[in-house]
């Protein structure tokens, strides 16, 4: 089983699909990133008002929104193509490898949000 491609078997507009695809992963990510921190921004403020102690922690939702935008950023290298072609090559080889791969991408890219996580809890006790 052979799963070389060549660039006479596609369509000329394949890659301009591909790159919209990243492009999109991007802009509709950040959007929304920017459209909840827009949200968490007119309850900071209400908070502000009615409990001015708590605005360090109303900043939580803010640092989430920002979180999404980052993901959208990962994911468009991702569909770039900037993960290797060996790991690629390596799934089409062998299809099982796929799990692990993204298992390790999930992983290592909330390791910060589950520092987080962590340092909001000692810092409650």
């Amino acid at each position: 089983m052979s799963y070389d491609l060549h660039i006479s078997e596609s369509p000329a507009y394949a890659p301009f699909f591909g790159y919209m695809g990243a492009a999109s992963a991007q802009v509709f990510t950040v959007l929304g990133a920017a459209y909840g921190t827009a949200k968490s921004a007119v309850g900071i403020c209400a908070i502000g008002v009615m409990r001015p102690e708590l605005i360090m922690k109303s900043v939580i939702p803010v640092i989430m929104a920002g979180i999404i935008g980052i993901y959208g950023l990962v994911v468009a290298i991702v569909l770039r193509g900037i993960v290797g072609d060996a790991g690629v090559r390596g799934t089409a080889m062998q299809p099982r490898l796929f799990v692990g791969t993204v298992l390790i991408l999930i992983f290592s890219e909330v390791l910060a949000l589950y520092g987080m996580i962590v340092s909001l809890i000692l810092t409650m006790g």
